[in-house]
């Protein structure tokens, strides 16, 4: 399998940066960076294919001329890039987290993994610590619940699987404003699986993406930007529920120093998710979508519901017509 590692920057090569790509270049893997206006002008990392804007206008891309500038979604850009150049695999991070060496181990499309079926959330990150943490994105009504006992192990397809992080993992502006970190998690009883009706925002810091699932790499550029992984994660575990899949979690294989944020003003972006994603679970759950329809049809679907509630502005759909068109005109991945 080829496998594509794709990020999105617009700081110098630091040292995660340099780290992903010399594991890269160690590993044989495809490694993307796609810039953005604030990127330096003089980018250059061995082992890396540095995406500048002018790049993205000129890679033939109908994405690449109308996604916003100064936008984490950029990195659609990349994962284009990254099938064009005939991944089989892609692997998404950021330029803050630093890799394991298991974050290097050859990506497995079926895997053992516990089951988990319940028709509710699911604090995923319960199942690899002892510790009160959430992920990002999950109402926090939930964020003190205990999480369903797993099933036994069996050998599951799993077209998505996010990984965690330690030190500082994707947590919330609540979670960083009341309680300490550094966080690492202890426990390592396997993978789960939250299955067809379970469901856990997963996030674009370590998360893998089989063929499959390659039209669910989509990021929504018309959102709070605190936001865009977490609906995005949304509209996919819907589908892969449909077709009979659920999102894989598996323990950190990185760790993040992360970059310098505000947290006051990553509230302020995060307030959408807090007060919309309840609802918006509902509102995807009660779609009708069938395994027979294409992923295309199903993901139009779902954004038609984010965008009539106004969670996504209304134009967000020429982007998302521009990125089926530049899906049709790759070729289809191995």
């Amino acid at each position: 399998m080829s496998t594509a590692l794709v990020i999105t920057s617009i700081n110098a090569p630091n040292k995660a940066l340099q780290q992903l790509a010399s594991g890269c270049v160690e590993h044989g893997w495809d490694f993307i960076v796609a810039g953005d206006g604030k990127s330096p002008a003089d980018f250059a990392l061995e082992g890396c294919r540095f995406l500048s804007l002018t790049d993205q206008r000129q890679s033939g891309f109908a994405l690449g001329t109308v996604c916003p500038e100064r936008s984490y979604t950029r990195k659609n850009i990349g994962y284009l890039d990254a099938i064009r150049a005939g991944a089989s695999v892609i692997v998404e991070t950021d330029d803050d987290n630093h890799p394991r060496e298991e974050f290097w181990r050859a990506r497995e499309l079926k895997k053992d993994c516990r089951k988990v079926a319940t028709d509710d959330w699911v604090n995923a990150y319960r199942y690899f610590t002892r510790d009160f943490i959430y992920p990002r994105g999950l109402p926090l009504t939930h964020a003190r619940r205990e999480a369903p006992e797993p099933g036994p192990f069996e050998n599951v397809e799993c077209p998505i699987q996010q990984g965690l992080a330690d030190n500082d993992p994707d947590v919330d502006a609540v979670y960083r404003m009341l309680y300490p970190l550094p966080f690492d998690f202890e426990a390592d009883d396997g993978p789960v699986l939250l299955a067809d009706g379970s469901w856990c925002p997963f996030n674009s810091q370590n998360t893998t993406f089989f063929p499959s699932a390659f039209p669910l790499l989509y990021l929504p550029a018309h959102c709070s930007f605190r936001m865009t992984d977490i609906w995005r994660s949304f509209v996919a575990q819907r589908i892969l529920h449909a077709l009979g899949h659920g999102i894989l979690f598996h323990k950190p294989t990185v760790w993040q120093e992360r970059n310098e944020h505000d947290l006051h003003r990553d509230f302020i972006d995060e307030v959408p998710g807090y007060t919309n994603n309840n609802r918006m679970r509902e509102e995807l759950v009660g779609l009708s979508l069938k395994s027979g329809d294409s992923i295309q049809s199903m993901m139009e679907s779902c954004y038609s519901i984010l965008i009539r509630h106004g969670w996504v502005g209304a134009e967000e759909e020429n982007l998302l017509q521009a990125w089926f068109e530049d899906l049709r005109n790759l070729p289809q991945p191995k």
